[in-house]
């Protein structure tokens, strides 16, 4: 089991190291979709929270860290 998560970690490290890119442009596609959503009327809590906002910045920045690391 803990051979198979090793395993997983590393295919996904191997992935990553190749699209850098990958995950801070998945942080500003949500922060667009935030946009495109919040233009859109009666969508109720999850255009007036900026959910995808928020979610998108942290996406980004944790994208940005992974990236510099690998």
């Amino acid at each position: 089991m803990l051979q198979r998560i090793n395993q997983s970690v590393d295919h996904l490290s191997e992935y990553l190291a190749q699209r850098k890119g990958l995950i801070p442009s998945l942080g500003v596609l949500l922060v667009v979709l935030n946009f495109v959503l919040g233009l859109i009327p009666g969508l109720g809590w999850i255009a007036s929270s900026d959910l995808f906002l928020h979610l998108g910045v942290i996406t980004a920045i944790i994208g940005f860290m992974l990236a510099w690391a690998l």
